[in-house]
């Protein structure tokens, strides 16, 4: 499988959605200016190494390069870690304060 610019900027902004991030929330934490992350997803521009490595690090994502041969392997991980986590229910926050002004602990 091969990757076009288009489906590696439609990567990005669907995790950056996500992740419910601005561009403005992204392009701080990756370090690119935000007019440039707008022509990235819009596919404007062409998208450099190191915005592309700065964007995924501020996304939790690694960029790595995999043999072709292994991809169908290695795809197949990804989908069943990406449904684990879709599915994964949300921790109950709400049961317990993690101390209170009175713990005598």
């Amino acid at each position: 499988m091969s990757y076009s610019l288009e489906s590696i900027s439609t990567y990005l902004r669907a995790a950056r959605s996500a992740k419910k991030l601005s561009q403005r929330d992204l392009s701080t934490r990756a370090g690119v200016p935000q007019s440039h992350i707008s022509k990235i997803e819009s596919n404007q521009v062409d998208l450099r190494l190191s915005s592309l490595i700065a964007i995924a690090n501020a996304l939790e994502l690694e960029v790595t390069l995999v043999p072709r041969q292994v991809m169908p392997a290695v795809q197949s991980v990804v989908r069943h870690q990406v449904a684990q986590l879709a599915s994964a229910p949300a921790p109950d926050m709400s049961a317990r304060p993690a101390y209170t002004l009175d713990d005598e602990e």
